[in-house]
């Protein structure tokens, strides 16, 4: 199922409740567990659009992965002998993460929070449909391709030219992020291949962040806003998803993931603002249904 590899392996869950004071992660049913993690992620990427005025998309990305980074390496301590082919991949899924981040937030400089979310999920979505040869799943393609046609604007809603081209490069990022992601957890055990593509991530993006945002980024309320964004947005979630998957079905865990769509346009339209026409609504809804039907028959024929 394309949800396997959403997420490369997280920090472990035995370093949960060290990093984000959850006592004990278990405790909580893993359905809430993932419906929480889910709201962190796009809570995290609210908090970012209010940096906007501060920093650049450039200096938010750089701000998220730099301390993302920081406490991931913290955690793993990876080792750096990885041979030229492992390193390679993980240059690559470090680089994957860069374009997916930049490309995300450049495109919530632009349009709703829902509209960038939605289109970014179609990319890991299609990766997911694209090796198989069923016509159902071509059906869930043309169906999710259908939904990210409605949210341009096919359904009349003007939309930002260059945030739709952001959007498009979040979900290349996204994509590129499964395919290597899955590759490096398979080379680097736990989740120190996570915390070595992070770095890598964050130093590809610095660049941007010092071009776009200078010596913002040394002020103290930005950097305590981007650990922030860092927590909500990269640590959290990828805690509390491993710690739900570990003790559900994939199956379930896929269903629920594939309500983050949905879940990106109500935070923003509860904490930004940003109402979605009926068109892109109804766009929401045909990538999240493409996603569910995907998952649905393909488990129910296994």
């Amino acid at each position: 199922m394309y949800a396997h590899a959403l997420r490369p392996e997280p920090v472990p869950t035995s370093t949960v409740a060290r990093l984000v004071g959850a006592g004990r992660p278990d405790a909580v049913p893993p359905p809430v567990l993932m419906l929480l993690g889910m709201f962190s992620t796009q809570l995290g990427a609210a908090v970012a659009k209010q940096l906007f005025g501060t920093t650049s998309p450039g200096g938010t990305t750089t701000l998220r992965l730099g301390f993302a980074a920081l406490i991931l390496l913290a955690v793993a301590r990876p080792g750096l002998r990885l041979g030229w082919r492992t390193g390679g991949l993980v240059v690559g899924f470090g680089l994957m993460l860069a374009l997916m981040n930049l490309s995300f937030y450049a495109a919530l400089h632009r349009v709703p929070l829902g509209v960038a979310v939605t289109i970014g999920f179609a990319g890991p979505l299609l990766v997911g449909l694209a090796g198989s040869r069923r016509l159902l799943d071509a059906g869930w393609a043309v169906l999710a391709g259908g939904g990210v046609l409605l949210i341009s604007g096919l359904g009349g809603a003007a939309i930002d030219g260059l945030g739709l081209l952001f959007c498009v490069g979040t979900a290349v990022g996204w994509a590129g992020y499964v395919v290597f992601g899955g590759a490096v957890s398979k080379r680097v055990p736990g989740s120190r291949g996570l915390a070595l593509g992070m770095a890598v991530g964050a130093l590809a993006v610095l660049p941007f962040g010092v071009a776009g945002s200078g010596a913002a980024l040394l002020d103290p309320w930005i950097l305590l806003l981007g650990v922030g964004v860092a927590l909500l947005s990269s640590v959290l979630p990828y805690s509390a998803e491993m710690s739900a998957l570990r003790r559900m079905p994939a199956r379930v865990f896929a269903v629920l993931l594939s309500l983050e769509p949905a879940i990106g346009a109500l935070v923003g339209l509860v904490l930004l603002g940003e109402l979605l026409t009926w068109p892109q609504f109804l766009g929401v809804a045909c990538v999240v249904g493409a996603a569910l039907g995907a998952t649905l028959v393909r488990a129910d024929r296994t």
